[in-house]
């Protein structure tokens, strides 16, 4: 009664926060439960019954196979319980999805029990999430002869399990909510700083927007009943910033559908909208949960009467409103006709791309990877029984344009596609499942990832993935309570699970924390590959990687595969000559400037791949291009290198993934030898001539050409979240790019950030050299800003300590990391000193350090949006801008933004990151 005594007591501290008890994942609590539901004179019984049934967790959760256990015994007969009947406890094995609720039908169906089997073959017929093990047992059942087996198998062969599932309501009556004016980061939906409590779902939801939200929320739904919820970003796009699964979970958890009555808090089928539609891997989410994301275009651009946008004094277009989409409002979403209707039927905007016959089978089954699963356990079925599968599911989207050449991304689509028709060239908007060979896990989301792993009862990595790495970046800066908790459970989960991890569940190696990016863009090996991250800023400079919910990333690790469009290109050259004092940080803002200029103010990087001819750029370098392009809101990117280049790419990262093996970080599978093998392997073939670096045809087709003009960026760019502009939805946007000249040398700077994804090793000597020569100049360095610098991974420590450069950044630290003693609270005031960070990814995600409140602070980082790296002050909003490493450094010296003349006096002489146009573009 130990553990279950324990359990009352959480749920009595529970109730103080307004939670309800917590869902079971605990073997060891079910096994309590099970004895107390036995005794029937147990003053606990009765509570006991309604944590067995309505409480405990599925999948592959050690209290799901205690739980499959005991059903098992009910079905039987060898347990009695007059609250569970068999027919009950088959029931609720129908709710658990797979893995031990699994094994226990197929022992039942295959048992020699006639009638009770076949009822066990009714509930199997419901089940998608088969592995290996259990067909295998069906597929020899049948071999024997086995009519259950049989029948099961004909039943899935006509995917039966899918086919029998209600339709889509053929319309959908919706109440609108404002989330905000402007872009919606998930920030606002699940922010970072709430991280810890991303797998307690009801817990986290406390978190969205705010409790004020939520109650409007709890209204509408009490005012409109039968009608559901969506959720508007009004004047902008919905979910930029991450992925976010924990966000789409909170708006499914206040908007959404319970997905079974038994596994409480787990809520699918959300509505979201945008006037701008929704950020593409935020999109990704949503048909993950069966959601419907929704482009509302209404506010539309006013034109002249050249047919030009009409521009206002800040040069921004002016916008009419096409409709009212205000809180309260009612619409209907006219699914059969793919309409946006107002509530008297009128037609308000065409919605045909949210219905895609795609996206229409996600929401029938509540998820994308039932249907990804459901399609493989078909497949199996009709292979074991000698038949054709019966059509069922919409046919990959195979799209061919005859006499047009292939996109860079074309290409990777083509090579990776999985089920297509043989020899058929595609094309962008096809719609296809693909191979992938490199998987990211980060610590925020990965609890996440490990329940979506439970959930569909996967037990280990798939053997189509060609390496998989679990992070430790995101709980790198402070080993508090919360992370001791979550971390160690997270690697063991993960490194059982076939994964590469930051953190040694047995202490054999030094704990990585590394930034997860940075370890991905080393061991993708083949600039043919695909990529799948748990998070927005997997962009690799190899290979196309896309940015992924928690629930995408376990499907890719269980099933090596994934289910998407092939995304438009837009090209992405350059002319002219880089100044010598310019950063190549700032050609990267300037891009997005210089893009805008060019269309009119509209953003033609969102939702498409952006085709970058980068050329002569190593890949630590050109990352900080692709690792940019999350915050364009490009769907992903791909860097066209040269040959030596990429030859170049490929021996460092065979020499870091050494570094790993080194440190006892390779498993019994040998995952990171055989990175350096197929690493080599790629090598050859390019020095060979068999297979050059990845390039587009020359006659490929883009939605848009840009060329950016290297000769006028002549001064330091800076991403500006603009907190005061008078119209709110151009605010925390990632689109005002100002050179530095704008502030006129007087923007007064409180902190300085150096560190995450975007920098590399060159930034770190960067930062070394100019205290150097601040030294020489000055005879000591003063700071009149604190400076917090976050060296992205500690092969650049080694590094720059064999080569002499931390000495001088150790020199003028006030504070320096120590692994053996890591801090165990987060800095809350923050003196004019240099403070030595862990690597990992600190400031940038907001979820343990932070800057005082309404500072300014001026970083290196990817994220402005509002309350993430610095919140704001009850008299003064923070602001977090995003510039180059020198402009940091300097401003933090100085204690404010540098003229230019100062700016290119600083950094007279020293290295900066080089860059010149390829020849050939």
């Amino acid at each position: 009664m130990s553990i279950y005594l324990d359990y009352l007591a959480e749920i009595e501290s529970r109730k103080i926060q307004g939670l309800a008890p917590k869902p079971i994942d605990d073997g060891g609590l079910v096994f309590e439960i099970i004895a107390i539901i036995r005794d029937a004179g147990s003053e606990h019984r009765a509570d006991a019954l309604k944590f067995f049934i309505y409480n405990t967790l599925p999948g592959t959760t050690s209290a799901a196979a205690v739980k499959a256990g005991f059903l098992k015994q009910i079905i039987l007969g060898d347990a009695v319980v007059p609250e569970i009947t068999p027919a009950f406890a088959l029931e609720l094995l129908s709710h658990m999805k797979g893995g031990p609720s699994v094994e226990v039908l197929l022992d039942i169906a295959l048992g020699d029990a006639p009638a009770i089997a076949a009822l066990a073959g009714e509930v199997l017929k419901t089940q998608v999430f088969l592995y290996d093990a259990d067909m295998h047992r069906l597929s020899e059942a049948f071999g024997a002869g086995n009519a259950i087996a049989r029948d099961i198998l004909e039943s899935y062969a006509k995917a039966e399990f899918f086919t029998k599932l209600p339709e889509v309501e053929d319309e959908i009556e919706v109440v609108t909510f404002i989330a905000g004016e402007g872009d919606i980061s998930t920030d606002l939906l699940s922010p970072g700083n709430q991280a810890h409590s991303r797998s307690d779902r009801e817990l986290h939801g406390q978190c969205m927007i705010s409790p004020e939200a939520q109650q409007a929320i709890v209204a509408l739904k009490a005012q409109h009943p039968g009608k559901r919820v969506m959720l508007i970003a009004e004047k902008g796009t919905m979910g930029v910033g991450s992925s976010r699964m924990s966000g789409v979970n909170n708006v499914a958890l206040w908007t959404g559908k319970q997905q079974s009555p038994y596994v409480p808090f787990v809520n699918y089928a959300p509505v979201v909208a945008g006037t701008n539609g929704i950020s593409p891997i935020f999109a990704t989410t949503v048909d993950v949960t069966g959601g419907i994301g929704i482009n509302l275009k209404n506010w539309v651009k006013q034109t002249g009467p050249d047919g030009n946008p009409i521009l206002n004094n800040d040069g921004n277009p002016v916008l009419e409103e096409k409709f009212s989409v205000e809180t309260g409002t009612v619409l209907k979403i006219d699914v059969r006709n793919k309409k946006l209707r107002g509530e008297d039927g009128a037609e308000l905007v065409d919605i045909a791309s949210s219905f895609t016959p795609q996206k229409m089978e996600f929401m029938k089954a509540g998820s994308s990877y039932a249907i990804v699963f459901g399609k493989k356990l078909q497949t199996f079925a009709a292979r074991t029984l000698g038949v054709e599968p019966v059509p069922v599911f919409a046919a990959n989207k195979e799209i061919t344009v005859e006499g047009q050449g292939l996109t860079a991304v074309e290409k990777i689509f083509n090579r990776n596609a999985v089920g297509v028709t043989p020899g058929k060239v595609l094309h962008a908007g096809s719609d296809v499942r693909v191979k992938v060979n490199i998987v990211g896990s980060q610590d925020t989301t990965g609890l996440m990832t490990a329940q979506e792993l439970e959930a569909m009862a996967a037990t280990v990595i798939s053997p189509l993935v060609d390496g998989a790495y679990q992070s430790g970046c995101h709980t790198a800066s402070v080993w508090d309570k919360k992370a001791q908790a979550n971390i160690p459970k997270l690697m063991s989960f993960m490194n059982n699970f076939g994964l590469i991890t930051a953190r040694d569940p047995k202490g054999a190696y030094h704990p990585m924390t590394d930034v997860i990016h940075k370890v991905l863009n080393d061991i993708t090996v083949d600039d043919w590959a695909i990529i799948i991250g748990g998070d927005s800023h997997t962009r690799m400079s190899k290979g196309v990687a896309f940015g992924a919910d928690s629930g995408t990333v376990a499907l890719a690790l269980a099933t090596g595969e994934a289910t998407m469009p092939i995304p438009q290109s837009v090209k992405v050259t350059f002319k002219g000559r880089m100044q010598p004092h310019m950063d190549f940080r700032d050609v990267v803002h300037a891009t997005q400037a210089q893009m805008l200029q060019q269309c009119g103010g509209e953003n033609v990087f969102q939702g498409r791949i952006i085709e970058v001819h980068i050329g002569t750029l190593l890949a630590d370098q050109a990352f900080t291009f692709t690792d940019w392009t999350a915050e364009m809101k490009a769907k992903a990117s791909i860097c066209i290198s040269d040959d030596e280049t990429l030859i170049g790419s490929l021996e460092i990262a065979k020499a870091r993934i050494q570094i790993m093996i080194d440190k006892g970080m390779d498993n019994a599978a040998g995952t990171l030898a055989n990175l350096i093998a197929k690493a080599d392997t790629r090598i050859a073939e390019i020095r060979l001539g068999e297979k050059p670096a990845l390039s587009p045809d020359d006659n490929a087709k883009y939605f848009a050409e840009i060329v950016v003009d290297l000769d006028v960026i002549d001064e330091p760019m800076i991403a500006d979240p603009d907190v005061n502009n008078p119209d709110v939805s151009k605010r925390y946007t990632h689109d005002t790019i100002r050179p530095v000249s704008y502030y006129g040398g007087t923007k007064k700077v409180d902190l300085g950030f150096i560190g995450s994804c975007m920098v590399h090793k060159g930034d770190m000597k960067i930062l070394a050299q100019m205290l150097k020569n601040i030294e020489a100049a000055e005879g000591k360095v003063e700071f009149k800003a604190p400076l917090v610098v976050a060296p992205p991974t500690y092969n650049i420590v080694d590094e720059l300590k064999a080569e002499g450069d931390w000495e001088i950044l150790q020199k003028y630290s006030g504070f320096e990391f120590d692994d053996e003693n890591p801090k165990a609270a987060s800095r809350t005031e923050y003196e004019n000193i240099l403070y030595l960070e862990r690597p990992g990814c600190n400031l940038c995600m907001g979820n343990q350090e932070k800057a005082a409140k309404g500072d300014t602070v001026l970083a290196t980082s990817t994220r402005l949006f509002q309350g993430r790296v610095v919140e704001d002050s009850a008299n003064k909003k923070g602001e977090s801008l995003l510039a180059s490493t020198p402009v940091v450094v300097l401003s933090t010296i100085l204690g404010r933004t540098p003229s230019a003349d100062e700016y290119k006096a600083a950094v007279d002489g020293i290295d900066l990151t080089k860059f010149a146009p390829p020849k050939a573009a």
